[in-house]
C-alpha cells in the first residue's frame, strides 16, 4: 500500500441521500484495509441547500478536509453545485456527476437563470469526465430514492476497491428491507 492519500469530495443538495453515500464511501475503505476521514458540511441541507462531504482515504490520514486543488474525484449529485466545487479538484482530477438540475431559491424566484452549458464546462476543464442519469438508473432500479446508489456504483468503477468491499458496506449501511433496490442500483451504475 503507497502512502498516497486519495482524495474524493460529494457535493450537491440536501435530500440527495450525500451523506449516506459518505458513509458508504467510508465504510468501503475501511472494509478495504485503508485509514479513512470523513467531514461534512450541511449549510441550509434541510432546505435543499448546499452539502459537501470530504471523503480522504489512504494508508495513514491526518485530516478529514481536502485542501483546495487536491481533491482526486468530485462526485456530483446536481450540475451547479459540482461546477461550484470544480476549484478544489487537482489538474487531471475525475468527475463523476448526476445529469441533474435541481434550481436554487434564487431561480425559483425568477431573479437569476439556472446557467446553461454546464456538462461542457466541466468536460472542457475536466476531460476525465462521467455524466450520469442516476433518475433514469434509480428508476430501472425499482426506486427513485436510489439515485445516490447509482452514482456511487459509477463512481465505484475510479477506485480500485474490490466489488466485494462495496457490496458488504451496503450491506451493512442500508436499512434491510432497502437493501435489495439498492443493490441492484448500485450494480446497474457500477455497469456503466
Amino acid at each position: 500500500m503507497s502512502d498516497k492519500v486519495t482524495n474524493l469530495l460529494l457535493v450537491g443538495v440536501g435530500g440527495q441521500g450525500i451523506l449516506l453515500a459518505s458513509e458508504i464511501l467510508s465504510e468501503t475503505f475501511m472494509l478495504a484495509g485503508f485509514d479513512v476521514k470523513k467531514s461534512e458540511i450541511h449549510g441550509m441541507s434541510q432546505r435543499g441547500g448546499s452539502v459537501v462531504s470530504h471523503v480522504r482515504y489512504g494508508r495513514e490520514v491526518f485530516s478529514p478536509i481536502v485542501p483546495e486543488g487536491e481533491g482526486d474525484i468530485l462526485f456530483g449529485f446536481e450540475l451547479m453545485e459540482t461546477c461550484r466545487y470544480l476549484p478544489l479538484l487537482k489538474p487531471g482530477g475525475t468527475v463523476v456527476a448526476n445529469d441533474l438540475r435541481i434550481p436554487p431559491p434564487s431561480v425559483l424566484m425568477g431573479k437569476e437563470n439556472y446557467p446553461e452549458g454546464l456538462a461542457d464546462r466541466i468536460s472542457s476543464e475536466f476531460p476525465d469526465f462521467l455524466l450520469v442519469d442516476g433518475q433514469k438508473l434509480a428508476m430501472e432500479a425499482g426506486n427513485p430514492r436510489t439515485a445516490n446508489t447509482a452514482l456511487l456504483g459509477a463512481v465505484s468503477r475510479r477506485l480500485d476497491v474490490a466489488e466485494d468491499y462495496w457490496l458488504q458496506a451496503l450491506e451493512r449501511m442500508v436499512p434491510r428491507k432497502a437493501l435489495e433496490v439498492n443493490r441492484k442500483a448500485f450494480l446497474l451504475g457500477r455497469g456503466l
